[in-house]
C-alpha cells in the first residue's frame, strides 16, 4: 500500500475546467471516498490519479513517486469500474488470474494467488463458473479479485455499486469493508451515494463545480458542513434549506426571519454588518422536535412511517418553506393537519449568500 498526494492537479477539455487546481493527500491503508453531485470531477480525478486522462496542469504521487507521466500500468495501482468488464468465455480463475498470465506468471503461482484471492473473496466455490452463471455480486466480486490479485498500492473503485439492486448494494457495502479491513490496502472510492460515504470512508471528500468542497471524517462533515453543498451533499433525507433574513446579532448567535415573518435563533457568529443580509437557515430533519409555539409551520403534504422512524413533510416538496421532519415510528400525524416545530439554536447551520457556513459559537 502507498500514500497518494495530489499537487495541483487541474484538467481542462476544451474551454471547460473539469478540475480546478486540486490539492489532496490521502495516506497509506486509509480509504477515501469522493462524493457529489454528476459533472462535480469527482471521476475525473479519480481518472488522473489512474493515467487514464492526461492532466492540464499539476502532479499525482503515488508512495512519493511522480507517476505524472507514467503509463497507468507503471503506475502500481488497479481500478474497478461501474460495469464488471469480465471476459465471458472465461471462468472466474481465468479472470481472477488474467492480468498474472499477462505478466508471464509461473502457472502454479498464478493458481496460488487465485485461490487465496477467491478465499478472501468468497468465490472459491465459484472458480469454474463463467459470469453469465453468476450474480451481480459475484461478478462484482470477481472484478474486484482480478483487481487486487496484483497486490496494487493504490485500490481506485469508480461506483462500483451502481449496478446493483438495493439488498445487494447494502451487502457489496458490507463486503468492501470487510476487504478494506483484511487488506489495510489504501482505497480511494468514487460514488453519489451518500449512505456508501458514510458508512465506508474513513474520511470523505465533497466535490462540486471541478473543486474540493470540504475533506473530513463523514460524522464532522455531517455536523459541521463548510458550506451549503457539503450539507447538501451529506446526509439522508437531505437537509432543509430555507431562505431568511439576519435581523439581530449577539455574542449567542443570530435572530434570522422566515419567510413568513417567524423568527428562529441560530449558534453562530455573523459580524455586525451581517445585520439585514439573506442567508440560508439549514437543519437537519432529525433537529426539528414538535412544538406548538414553533417557528416552522405548515399542513402535513405526506407523512412516511419507515418503521422505528417517520418523516413528516409540511408543504409541497420544493416550495418556499417546505420541510421535512424526522419523528420516532410511533408518532403520527393526520394528512392536512397543521402542525409547528422548533429547532434548537446549536442544531441549526446558517449559509451566507455564497454558500459558506458562518462559523458556530460555543455555548
Amino acid at each position: 500500500m502507498s500514500s497518494v498526494a495530489i499537487r495541483q492537479l487541474s484538467k481542462r477539455f476544451g474551454t471547460a475546467e473539469a478540475l480546478q487546481p486540486t490539492e489532496l493527500s490521502i495516506a497509506e491503508g486509509e480509504l477515501v471516498v469522493i462524493v457529489g453531485p454528476s459533472g462535480c470531477g469527482k471521476s475525473t480525478l479519480l481518472r488522473l490519479i489512474a493515467g487514464l486522462e492526461a492532466p492540464s496542469a499539476g502532479q499525482v504521487l503515488i508512495g512519493g513517486r511522480d507517476v505524472t507521466a507514467l503509463e497507468p500500468a507503471d503506475r502500481g495501482i488497479a481500478m474497478v469500474f461501474q460495469s464488471y468488464a469480465l471476459y465471458p468465455h472465461l471462468t472466474v480463475a481465468q479472470n481472477i488470474g488474467f492480468p498474472l498470465r499477462m505478466a508471464k506468471l509461473d502457472r502454479r503461482e498464478i493458481a496460488r494467488r487465485v485461490a487465496d484471492v477467491a478465499a478472501l473473496l468468497e468465490l472459491d466455490m465459484l472458480l469454474d463458473r463463467r459470469p453469465r452463471a453468476l450474480s451481480g455480486g459475484q461478478r462484482q466480486r470477481v472484478s474486484i479479485g482480478r483487481a487486487i490479485i496484483r497486490d496494487p498500492a493504490v485500490l481506485l473503485l469508480d461506483e462500483p455499486l451502481s449496478n446493483l439492486d438495493t439488498g445487494l448494494r447494502v451487502r457489496m457495502r458490507h463486503e468492501i469493508a470487510r476487504l478494506h479491513q483484511r487488506l489495510g490496502a489504501t482505497m480511494i472510492y468514487v460514488t453519489h451515494d451518500q449512505i456508501e460515504a458514510m458508512t465506508l470512508a474513513n474520511r470523505i471528500v465533497v466535490m462540486a463545480n471541478g473543486r474540493i468542497e470540504q475533506v473530513g471524517a463523514p460524522l464532522d462533515l455531517y455536523g459541521t458542513p463548510a458550506t451549503i453543498r457539503v450539507a447538501e451533499a451529506i446526509g439522508s433525507p437531505a437537509i432543509n434549506l430555507l431562505p431568511v433574513r439576519i435581523e439581530r446579532v449577539d455574542v449567542q448567535g443570530a435572530t434570522v426571519t422566515l419567510p413568513d415573518g417567524a423568527s428562529c435563533r441560530v449558534a453562530v457568529g455573523v459580524p455586525a454588518g451581517g445585520i439585514g443580509a439573506t442567508a440560508t437557515l439549514g437543519i437537519r430533519p432529525e433537529h426539528l422536535r414538535p412544538d406548538g409555539e414553533g417557528p416552522f409551520s405548515g399542513p402535513v403534504e405526506l407523512f412516511e412511517r419507515l418503521g422505528p422512524l417517520s418523516f413528516a413533510h409540511l408543504g409541497e416538496a420544493g416550495a418556499t418553506g417546505s420541510v421535512v421532519a424526522q419523528l420516532p415510528g410511533d408518532q403520527q400525524f393526520t394528512l392536512g393537519a397543521n402542525v409547528r416545530f422548533s429547532v434548537a439554536p446549536a442544531d441549526a447551520h446558517l449559509f451566507a449568500a455564497d454558500g459558506t457556513a458562518y462559523p458556530r459559537v460555543s455555548p
